[in-house]
């Protein structure tokens, strides 16, 4: 399909635009809270969580490296405690931000603070990460090993924080917090094999772990719990690692191996141009002839949550690799470029070619509230089961899209190294030399 014709089929139905946006932007989070409340009571026996069922874990980062470890379980609602996972099924079922906002506020943390190394630093003779089977970190463990839902028993200290915290744009906001004062375990948690062959292994880095386990099919939202519980490399270095950065460290890691795979297979033959949009967030994905090269240029609308003022200016950074790769922290686009990479490398292995990638990103000020990154790293996976357009070169695909986004081409030229071509004639410098 000729591009001007593909991008003429993406306008959208601006009623129908007008009517998702009403039910977007409902304040009906309240009244769930209040609901959580009420919810909240009917299950605490005493000062302990009966019957509670945790799908997943939370480490935080705060006070790094004695921070804060959590089981997260829904409260009035355990048989459906999957359902509160943070995967890519939450696109598949269309959730807008709202959506979301409600399962998380669903989700107790049951929280304790632990050190990095050790569940506990009163002492030298505490047991490593790597040896903590028991006690609150111990059971942290097990349901972030474990293959579906672990049914437990949560001691409290006091009642919860009902606040909301609105999380980052790399990990999804938090509702509820309590202070845990212990867990058990009701049931022997089901540990899959692969897992149990990572934690056997005690010379194993991670990163190659991580690797295998998913090329053993697990997707990078059930490595990176294992990974943040410390259950997941060398036995000497193992640690709790905080959600957060396990989120970016699994990403990366699992795009590099992927970038492996696709070093020698050859280019893509036409240009290409994909589109996707969800949550706000509307994404153009460009596939050129040539080596692998990756940028991602994010453009952020006065309004949106990480560009507040209304007034403002367009919000606009960029990051980028060429052939070998990055040897630094992208600290532009922070996660939003591991997952996009992520999600592109994983099409390109797939179809079994490399390619010239630039990802744009508008952020619109209908992107109300953080989600997390999961929704890029969906956003860009789902973009490539639909249809493209196609383009005669590179940088006429470029100066197509940019009649649709919301600053000029040469605003986009300045900030792009690809779209001003530096990238790829630096590379092929580079390789010349």
């Amino acid at each position: 399909m000729r591009l001007d014709d593909y991008i003429e089929e993406l306008e959208p139905d601006e009623e129908a635009e007008r009517r998702r946006l009403a039910k977007e932007k409902s304040y009906a989070i309240t009244d769930h809270i209040a609901d959580f409340e009420r919810r909240f009571d009917d299950a605490l026996s005493g000062d302990t969580l009966v019957g509670s069922t945790s799908p997943s874990i939370f480490v935080g980062r705060s006070s790094y490296p004695d921070i804060p470890v959590g089981l997260l379980s829904p409260v009035g609602d355990e048989a459906a405690a999957s359902e509160y996972v943070t995967d890519g099924s939450w696109y598949q079922q269309g959730y807008g931000i709202g959506d979301v906002l409600q399962r998380r506020t669903g989700l107790l943390n049951s929280s304790k603070r632990a050190d990095v190394d050790s569940p506990s630093i009163a002492s030298r003779l505490t047991p490593n990460v790597h040896d903590a089977w028991d006690g609150f970190v111990g059971v942290q463990r097990e349901v972030a090993i474990a293959g579906r839902p672990v049914d437990l028993e949560i001691g409290l200290d006091g009642t919860p924080d009902l606040g909301l915290d609105p999380g980052t744009d790399v990990a999804t906001p938090r509702g509820p917090r309590a202070n845990a004062r212990n867990a058990e375990l009701r049931e022997n948690p089901y540990v899959p094999k692969p897992v149990k062959k990572t934690l056997e292994d005690d010379d194993w880095q991670a990163q190659g772990a991580m690797t295998y386990l998913y090329r053993r099919g697990f997707d990078v939202y059930e490595i990176n719990s294992i990974l943040s519980a410390g259950a997941l490399g060398e036995a000497t270095q193992r640690r709790l690692v905080p959600t957060r950065w396990s989120i970016t460290a699994v990403d990366d890691t699992v795009g590099k191996f992927l970038r492996g795979r696709i070093r020698n297979e050859p280019s893509v033959d036409e240009v290409q141009v994909w589109a996707n949009e969800y949550m706000g967030n509307r994404y153009w994905v460009i596939l050129a002839p040539g080596s692998w090269e990756f940028e991602l240029v994010e453009m952020k609308a006065p309004g949106s949550i990480w560009n507040p003022n209304p007034e403002g200016d367009i919000w606009l950074q960029s990051a980028s690799e060429g052939y070998e790769g990055r040897s630094s922290y992208v600290e532009e686009t922070a996660g939003a470029y591991y997952a996009a990479r992520l999600a592109v490398l994983e099409h390109l292995e797939s179809i079994g070619r490399q390619a010239k990638c630039l990802v744009l990103r508008e952020v619109s000020d209908d992107y109300w509230a953080p989600v997390g990154v999961w929704q890029v790293r969906e956003s860009i996976r789902n973009a490539f089961d639909g249809t493209y357009g196609e383009a005669e070169t590179f940088h006429g695909a470029v100066e197509e899209i940019a009649t649709q986004l919301p600053i000029s081409i040469e605003r986009l030229r300045r900030k792009s190294e690809l779209a001003a071509g530096v990238q790829s004639n630096l590379d092929a410098f580079a390789r010349r030399t």
